[in-house]
């Protein structure tokens, strides 16, 4: 079969063997973004978070496919497997942090309106309020004043830099998370369990097994929290992944049902223009970031 594959980067245009629990390396914009003619191309990270700030100057921002152009001070927040980009104008100031996918853990078990842990699963693109941008920089200063002590140009773990980290992200949330039910452990852990078999076409049974739960109380556990059938959760995961591919790589719609596990194109066809709207060739047609 052939395998499409969108660039796919541990820091962007670098390719590295798996990392370590805790990591953590933070850049300025201009470090990376300047030897590439102030554009990052539509990429994504398997294994990490990562935390845009721009202090002052444009970015066009591209979220799976999502553009927006902004204007700083603004945060983004990018979970792993989103496919982003970004064109900054040259006068950009700002920092790029990078962290180990396992840092949303972090977001974990603070209670009831806690938006941390949804936005390092979702994501984010949204301005700052001059407070928190202050605060931000500040934390994003230390933190590559900590980085270059250390002569870790390439990243590391320590718990200082990790505590820095987790302020700086509760920071540019605050104001943008939204309040609602405290999480719920067996989302996290259906989610997980639809990650990796989405491409199989399990089915109801086979999840509800998976969480040790009878189907009727999975689907009424998905009903409460994310109002919508766990079949639902898998279909929208196959769509965001089959727009991914349509739109970032140069594989054939065939291909794309292949690799999502479809045996029939036209059923993949037919598949993507109920829950989209949009047939995969006109997906394709309406490209990513340029």
């Amino acid at each position: 079969m052939v395998r499409p594959a969108i660039p796919s980067y541990t820091l962007y245009g670098e390719r590295e063997p798996a990392i370590d629990s805790g990591f953590a390396h933070i850049e300025t914009i201009a470090a990376r973004s300047s030897l590439n003619d102030w554009e990052i191309k539509p990429h994504r990270h398997a294994d990490f978070v990562q935390m845009l700030l721009v202090h002052r100057g444009q970015v066009r921002i591209s979220f799976d496919g999502a553009v927006q152009a902004l204007e700083g001070p603004l945060a983004v927040v990018v979970p792993p497997g989103i496919v982003h980009g970004f064109v900054f104008a040259a006068d950009v100031e700002g920092h790029v942090v990078t962290l180990g996918a396992d840092f949303a853990g972090r977001g974990r078990g603070r209670g009831e309106g806690d938006g941390l842990h949804r936005v390092l699963t979702r994501g984010q693109a949204a301005p700052l309020a001059p407070e928190p941008a202050r605060r931000a920089a500040w934390l994003a200063g230390e933190m590559l004043a900590l980085q270059v002590a250390a002569r870790a140009d390439h990243g590391w773990s320590d718990p200082l830099v990790l505590a820095l980290a987790e302020a700086l992200a509760r920071c540019i949330v605050q104001e943008t998370s939204e309040r609602g039910p405290a999480p719920d452990p067996r989302i996290d852990r259906f989610a997980g369990l639809v990650e990796v078999h989405f491409r199989s076409h399990r089915d109801l049974a086979f999840y509800a097994a998976a969480l040790g739960m009878t189907p009727r109380t999975l689907s009424r556990l998905t009903a409460a929290r994310l109002g919508c059938t766990p079949m639902d959760v898998v279909h929208r995961r196959l769509v965001s992944e089959a727009r991914r591919l349509l739109r970032y790589t140069n594989a054939t719609a065939a291909q794309v049902a292949a690799e999502l596990g479809f045996d029939d194109p036209s059923y993949f066809s037919r598949f993507y223009l109920r829950l989209t709207g949009r047939r995969p060739a006109q997906e394709r047609a309406s490209g990513g970031v340029r």
